[in-house]
């Protein structure tokens, strides 16, 4: 065994007291001495260790859905001059268990035509992709599953792969509904996968490494302020990616009933929600991790207790944005990702690239000069950005022809 898992607390704290004796920095660490496992029984005590971990994460990731979808009906009914659930327990905690009971009971329904390896695998390539993200975020100091040399590339592929879910689902299904949702996905891929990533470029550059860890302790400054554009980009991003409102245009109900999962019900469709649920706290995580110095804080609060305040201050910023916008026309996403995200991308690209040159290692002063100028950048560019998008006086805000004249016939008339 080598000491690599045992930089990590969240391991040792667990494999010491199985094998304290199989390394010298856990000799005497558990309270049982030299271990539970006598000699040789190292690889025993490794497995279980990694059981243990998989289990908590993954049981606490579903935690964590069931507290977010209470917290984001809430917050919602909140803005829209609502109640909100209230009925099951004290302030309606109880609703998700009630909703998780009544999807557990619920027939689960194929269509004939259904292709029913594709159609089975969908609800479960949206779920799995997403708990994968979990085991490279640093939760708190020297807490996290797995410290990736390649954490930002590792976190790109996984995501990626969880986006074709709606694809499946509405290929699977054989439905006109779920395929049109499944080609809005598409186009929501496409157009906002690229802005993300070089979104993320310049917080490689000032930090030179792809561990998350290792981006946390570079973040002397929050990167939010020292990559206002980055951030902003990858905010609207993530919620694009995982088909949120304004951006979900893949499940519209007013339009195609629901989308890539239509045909879906029972636990597969729960399955589909759980994903999508998930997705935004591991999203939240992300920018937590990457923007806002993930852990980091001041020395009165764990460092845990401060990733979970910044998480939960994103998770509010995107519940807000759910709650007040409206859903946007197709056209208008991918214009707004091409047209907008796109090029302030390559701009932020461009400037990061150049006081990287400049302050190859910056220090704390350095940083806060790279924070003014791209803060300076980013107003000027998105107050010019909004000026050539913006509708032009006169100009029609809706595309030509897309309201239909239907003259009212009296009753018996021809």
């Amino acid at each position: 065994m080598t000491d690599a898992f045992l930089e990590n607390a969240f391991f040792r704290n667990i494999y010491c007291n199985l094998a304290s004796s199989a390394s010298p920095r856990c000799a005497g660490g558990g309270p049982f001495g030299d271990g539970m496992f006598p000699a040789g029984m190292e690889w025993l005590a490794f497995l279980i260790t990694a059981f243990v971990i998989i289990f908590l994460v993954v049981n606490a990731a579903l935690l964590a859905v069931n507290i977010y979808i209470w917290g984001e009906r809430r917050l919602v009914a909140r803005l829209q001059a609502r109640l909100g659930p209230n009925r099951w327990g004290p302030y309606g905690l109880l609703t998700p268990i009630a909703d998780l009971i009544k999807i557990l009971t619920k027939e689960d329904i194929v269509p004939a035509a259904a292709d029913r390896l594709v159609f089975n695998l969908a609800p479960v390539l949206i779920v799995v992709p997403v708990l994968l993200v979990f085991a490279v975020i640093p939760f708190a100091s020297s807490t996290w599953v797995a410290d990736l040399n390649v954490g930002v590339l590792y976190i790109i592929a996984v995501l990626s792969v969880g986006s074709y879910s709606a694809v499946m689902a509405g290929w699977g299904s054989q439905n006109r509904y779920a395929m049109l949702g499944a080609f809005r996905a598409v186009a929501l891929l496409v157009s906002y996968e690229l802005p993300m990533v070089l979104a993320l470029i310049g917080v490689l550059m000032i930090t030179g490494s792809m561990s998350l860890v290792d981006v946390v302790h570079d973040q002397n400054v929050p990167f939010a302020l020292v990559q206002p554009l980055g951030f902003l980009i990858f905010l609207i991003g993530s919620v694009a990616e995982i088909q949120r409102p304004p951006f979900d245009l893949a499940e519209a109900e007013s339009e195609l009933i629901g989308g890539y999962h239509t045909d879906y019900s029972g636990i597969k469709w729960g399955l589909f929600q759980a994903g999508e649920f998930m997705a935004t706290i591991a999203s939240a995580a992300i920018i937590t991790t990457l923007f806002l110095s993930g852990w980091r804080g001041w020395g009165f609060l764990p460092s845990h207790i401060w990733f979970l305040i910044k998480l939960v201050a994103v998770l509010f910023a995107m519940t807000w944005l759910r709650g007040t916008l409206p859903r946007l026309r197709i056209d208008q996403v991918t214009a707004f990702a091409w047209k907008g995200l796109l090029p302030l991308a390559a701009l932020n690209l461009v400037v990061s690239g150049v006081l990287s040159f400049i302050w190859p290692a910056p220090g704390v002063a350095e940083l806060w000069v790279m924070a003014i100028v791209n803060l300076a950048v980013a107003a000027v560019s998105i107050f010019t950005l909004g000026l050539l998008l913006g509708p032009r006086p006169g100009e029609r805000t809706t595309p030509a022809g897309s309201a239909v004249f239907m003259p009212a016939k009296r009753e018996g008339t021809a």
